[in-house]
């Protein structure tokens, strides 16, 4: 029996809703899960309980608990009716459930249990996960339950120690359908980690149309956008028919095959030939010394995979895995040799032949075959005593064997030099990253080591790379005031401390260290809301001191001064490791948080074609091209595909969507790690290009099978680097929450209640994907910093002169329509199209002596518009677009500034000619901001009196028409100033109108300007 248990400590309650008749409540909370319910005490006439009572749920199952729901009901004792008032109510779904390790009070707002519910307050609740065979569940309430006199659970106190070691408990489940996105453990502090619940995919239409059966169609030209944002026809996406392991797919919809669909369904089948090598036993001794340096070679035809060699090992493991592409095959015979590795020619100890035709067939979720003993042959094939135990089949690339195999279409012919290290396909999981702020307070006691003259004290902060002072302050005291909030970004497990040192500004360029503070990350509050975290005193070490861990000399020998800081990790935001309008993911980095996924994101990586030779080998040109994609915290990366302009991968993904409003990156990079002649291994992988799909734009159950330009831009300018092809499909697993969501705020509560600055923001956001980055390069095999730093979009913050150009003409874009009304309004007034003019008058005319029908005939309008563009809504993704990007019209020197460097790399003429060119621009801008300030002046100088004859002009206007405006009728009021308006221009004058001429009369500060 499972000892997993769910613990909630029901802390308190804040505002809750008088229900007893006298401006009062007698709460009490119920506690439901899982057919268990738990109740706390009565708090007789108390708006703002206390209870600080523990109850511990058993757990069934623990593989289940993902799909557990905890409800928080609050309830008043009625004493005249006997009966129990709704205060509220709390929803916690079993993704938000945490270790006792991580769980933190949280102030839950209380829910209306039905639409006409009157309801307010917050419950503080703290939820966690705990495996202690010491603790027992509480007792449940009974079946049948009085209103005051009901059987109280019984509360069992706080826990006093927690185990360290909590096993997961969902550890034997294996993902055997689908990449799912898990989250890394913690390495310091093992936790339960709970696995999301397994989507609900939308069942597959069947169209009873076999017959009816399409043949396959060429691709179709799809512009994404048209008039004048349309561009050139090889820049355009293009839709396909391919068949794929579920069916052809024809627009959108998938026609099903014959057999079952399988669950790689998004892909091209393909058939793979699978030798996994396990180890041997009793090989001979083959050199003088009797020892023996085996490693096994496969060969399959013209291809062959090697194992590594153990030196002096007569019973050797391997445990490799090989994979050769079935249509590459050019032969019916594997041929399995063990060598023993020597410097001049390595031995031959023995082979095993196998006939493919013999071989058998596995599809998953079949159990992986058994490995199997098998003697070898020497030279003149007789039997041997040595033995290689190995295990061959056919399969597809469902196999969980596909990831870690060695791959024949990874490589080229007979080649084996490859490290298999960098060609692999591997999901990768980014570190959870949290906001840590240190509000720096204050100083007292600073100790000098020149006691003449006054402090000029700072605090510098360091957690790792990341480094912040406060200002200085010059102080007549030993005690120094800052009160400044400093903000890191911080990666699970933390292995950096927080590192604050005191500093004295003795001189231009010299600092004197006075002490410094070492605070552990793990021993730092957290917090998922606003509430004010208690403040600390700290003792300065000693500059002298370096030991981390010195806690009793530290008592023995305390330094005078004491630092007074408030330091916690913020777990209410969302870290931004990527561009806002890009992002992949908004959820809050606590996990309590977090809420139901929405659906389900399937990508199918079928193919590239048309790569541009990113290198040359053996005289002509060719490319090592491998695709990455990322989503959420999740990255895959496919296998490498080497010496290729056209590899196919035909490798399938999943992540769970939380949120519409994001955006899935897929980018093709060549691999430069494979220690070709002349590299070290320390070329940057070059970007070839990339695909961004914004979820929001899909529709659910469909699937997108399109091949998207490959779109790079060059300092010599806009390359068309080939095109990838993918199958995309997006399930909604929850269409209620789904709708929901579009009320919800885009980014968590605290980013609108504790918002952060712009320049903090674009600072945090470097700082995260440096430490992203850092993370992943240690991976096997590694993901590169120039690959995370190009699908995060981490440059996109510089100067650009084209992007500039391209932001302003998408505003004169958004402003088109308008500026269109308005040329069209003009040529109503000029009597352009005297029938046009006569029924505007006439429908004026009707609004107002109607107001009441404006706004539903405005609303109506739009109505019928939406209804008239679903016709020719977007059946496809948007994809980049060189018109709306300017790509094609930049300027070479724009482009080249662009690409440079920061800081700049060029010569100083070169430099000084671009400095006055933004000179230039910035002087407009600037005029164009000077221009609108002025009309905002003049507008505050009607009552300011700086004019004193322009005011009492306005005053005496203002006066008069409150008394015309009080006499007359406001459809008169309304129907002459629109008559005036659009008067025939035989009553037109060509001077401006006199009001306009009085507005533009009014001062402005541009004369108090230096």
């Amino acid at each position: 029996m499972s000892n997993l248990k769910l613990g909630v400590e029901v802390v308190s309650a804040h505002n809750l809703m008088a229900k007893d008749g006298s401006g009062s409540s007698s709460a009490f909370v119920e506690l439901h899960l899982d057919g268990q319910r738990f109740r706390t005490t009565i708090k007789d006439k108390d708006l703002d309980p206390v209870w600080n009572e523990t109850f511990y749920f058993n757990i069934r199952d623990p593989n289940d608990l993902n799909n557990l729901t905890l409800d928080a009901y609050v309830y008043s004792t009625v004493n005249s009716t006997q009966s129990k008032a709704f205060l509220g109510k709390v929803h916690i779904t079993g993704t938000s459930f945490v270790p006792y390790s991580d769980a933190v009070v949280f102030n839950y707002p209380l829910e209306k249990k039905v639409v006409f519910s009157r309801v307010r307050g917050e419950l503080g609740l703290k939820v966690f996960v705990i495996d202690d065979p010491s603790i027992r569940s509480s007792n449940p309430l009974p079946a049948m339950e009085s209103s005051r006199n009901t059987y109280v659970a019984q509360a069992q106190p706080p826990l006093q120690q927690v185990p360290d070691f909590v096993p997961n408990p969902v550890s034997g489940n294996r993902a055997e359908s689908r990449h799912t996105l898990r989250h890394l453990p913690n390495t310091t502090a093992p936790q339960v980690q709970s696995q999301p619940p397994a989507p609900v995919i939308q069942p597959p239409v069947n169209y009873g149309v076999n017959e009816m059966r399409p043949q396959p169609q060429d691709p179709r030209m799809v512009r994404i956008y048209s008039g004048s944002s349309s561009q050139p026809m090889e820049y355009s996406v293009k839709e396909t028919s391919p068949v794929l392991g579920g069916g052809q797919v024809v627009g959108g919809r998938v026609i099903r095959a014959e057999k079952p669909a399988s669950t790689y369904d998004l892909v091209e089948k393909m058939q793979f030939l699978f030798v996994r090598v396990v180890k041997a036993r009793d090989l001979p001794t083959m050199d003088i010394t009797g020892s023996l340096d085996p490693y096994v070679e496969v060969r399959v035809g013209n291809y062959k995979g090697i194992t590594k060699h153990f030196e002096k090992q007569q019973n050797p493991q391997w445990n490799n895995v090989f994979a050769f592409s079935k249509e590459r095959l050019q032969t019916s015979v594997l041929e399995v040799v063990v060598k023993d590795k020597d410097l001049v020619k390595d031995d031959f100890v023995g082979i095993l032949r196998f006939d493919l035709h013999e071989v058998p067939t596995r599809v998953p979720p079949d159990s992986p075959l058994a490995p199997e003993w098998y003697r070898l042959e020497d030279k003149k094939g007789e039997k041997t005593k040595a033995e290689l135990m190995l295990a061959v089949w056919f399969g597809t690339q469902a196999d969980e064997a596909f990831p870690d195999a060695w791959h024949s279409d990874a490589v080229s012919p007979v080649d084996s030099s490859v490290a298999s290290t960098y060609i692999r396909s591997k999901v990768y999981h980014s570190p959870r990253l949290w906001y840590v702020r240190v509000n720096v307070i204050e100083v007292q006691d600073l100790v000098l080591s020149e006691r003449t003259r006054f402090p000029d004290v700072y605090v510098k902060v360091q957690i790792g790379n990341q480094i912040l002072k406060t200002k200085p302050i010059q102080t007549r005291t030993m005690n120094a005031f800052w009160n400044e909030d400093l903000m890191f970004v911080a990666a699970e497990p933390f292995d950096d401390h927080l590192i604050l040192t005191v500093e004295d500004r003795v001189g231009p360029n010299r600092d004197e260290t006075l002490g410094k503070v070492i605070i552990p990350l793990n021993s730092v509050d957290r917090r998922l809301d606003d509430r004010v975290v208690p403040s600390r005193w700290y003792n300065l070490r000693k500059p002298s001191s370096e030991e981390v861990e010195e806690k009793k000399k530290l008592e023995k020998d305390k330094f005078a001064t004491r630092l007074h800081l408030r330091v916690c990790l913020d777990g209410g935001y969302h870290v931004l490791d990527e561009s806002t309008q890009y992002s992949s993911d908004l959820r809050p980095t606590a996990k309590q948080l977090w809420k139901q996924s929405i659906g389900v994101l399937e990508l199918g990586i079928l193919n590239a074609d048309g790569l541009h030779p990113m290198k040359s080998r053996e005289g002509r040109g060719t490319s090592d091209p491998y695709c990455v994609a990322k989503y959420g915290h999740k990255w895959v990366r496919t296998r490498t595909i080497i010496d290729s302009l056209s590899p196919k991968y035909n490798e399938q993904y999943t992540w769970e969507v939380y949120d519409l409003a994001t955006v899935l990156t897929v980018g093709v990079f060549d691999n430069s790690q494979l220690n070709e002649k002349g590299s070290n291994g320390s070329n940057k992988d070059t970007k070839i290009g990339k695909v961004r799909i914004r979820i929001s734009t899909l529709e659910s159950g469909r699937v997108y099978t399109h091949t998207y330009p490959l779109l790079v831009l060059h300092p010599s300018g806009l390359k068309k680097m080939g095109e990838l092809h993918l199958a995309i499909r997006f399930s909604c697993t929850s269409f209620t929450n789904m709708m929901f969501i579009y009320s919800k705020p885009l980014l968590p509560k605290m980013h609108y209640a504790m918002p952060l600055g712009m320049g903090q923001l674009d600072m945090l956001r470097h700082q995260a994907v440096n430490i992203v980055a850092a993370r992943l390069i240690r991976a096997e095999p590694p993901l590169r910093r120039e690959v995370v730093e190009y699908m995060s979009d981490a440059h996109s913050h510089l100067w650009s002169m084209r992007r500039s150009k391209a932001n302003f003409f998408r505003l004169m874009t958004v402003f088109n329509g308008l500026f269109a009304v308005g040329k069209w309004f003009g040529e109503v007034c000029m009597w352009k199209n005297i029938v046009t003019t006569v029924l505007v008058h006439v429908l004026y005319l009707m609004l107002v002596c109607f107001p009441e029908l404006i706004l539903p005939t405005v609303f109506l309008y739009m109505f019928f518009i939406g209804l008239w563009n679903y016709r020719y809504r977007p059946k496809h993704p948007p994809h980049m677009n060189t018109r709306i990007s300017y790509a094609e019209a930049a300027h070479p020197d724009e482009l080249d500034e662009e690409f440079d460097p920061f800081p700049s790399s060029r010569s100083p003429e070169t430099v000084r000619f671009r400095y006055d060119r933004l000179r230039i621009v910035a002087g407009r801008i600037q005029t164009v901001v000077g221009d609108v300030a002025t009309q905002g002046e003049r507008v505050q100088a009607l009552l300011s009196w700086r004019d004193p004859r322009a005011t009492a002009i306005f005053v005496m206007l203002c006066l008069l028409a409150a008394i015309v405006f009080y006499a007359t009728p406001f459809q008169v009021l309304a129907v002459i100033p629109g008559f005036y308006v659009m008067r025939h221009p035989r009553f037109r004058r060509k001077v401006p109108p006199a009001p306009l001429n009085f507005f533009r009369r009014l001062p402005a500060r541009t004369d108090s300007m230096l």
